[in-house]
């Protein structure tokens, strides 16, 4: 089925026994899309997906299609070990609000131990320490309003005393 037949197209879902109308506004071939399900608009990311029909054995002979996700590319894996001790400082991975600091200036931390709480789009994430080492300066505080890239910790470099 070519994506663009439902291009601003209604269609009658059932999930569960419950039936829902959606209306897709714009193409599938783009994503995110705006859809509407029941008379309220929702926006849903779109993956591409094999899709395979064949005929069904009734006396329509109608068509069925069956979607089968494809497999997804390798993602890189998640860091096994300290970035070392060259890793100065760490930096806001997403803008958002400073919610609660987990670590003070002097305290030793270990790779992957969370430093701060960050919520970004209504959910809260741990940001976690990139090395072990020890922490120099906290550079936000809570309820504070970070951008990307901003610094929020810096560590002290080896060899360097507090």
């Amino acid at each position: 089925m070519d994506s663009n037949v439902l291009r601003g197209r209604r269609v009658k879902v059932t999930v569960n026994g419950k039936s829902y109308l959606v209306e897709v506004r714009g193409s599938l071939t783009n994503s995110p899309v705006t859809v509407n399900v029941n008379g309220h608009p929702y926006v849903v990311d779109v993956e591409p997906a094999e899709i395979v029909t064949g005929l069904v054995s009734t006396s329509a002979a109608a068509l069925t299609t069956m979607v089968r996700e494809t497999a997804a590319p390798p993602k890189a894996p998640p860091p096994t070990a300290p970035a070392g001790p060259s890793v100065s400082s760490l930096r806001a991975p997403m803008p958002g609000a400073i919610i609660e600091i987990l670590a003070q200036p002097g305290e030793r931390v270990k790779f992957g131990q969370p430093l701060c709480t960050l919520e970004a789009m209504k959910m809260k994430n741990a940001v976690r320490s990139p090395r072990d080492g020890i922490v120099a300066t906290v550079e936000v505080s809570p309820g504070q309003t970070v951008a990307h890239g901003q610094v929020l910790f810096t560590f002290q470099v080896d060899g360097e005393s507090k």
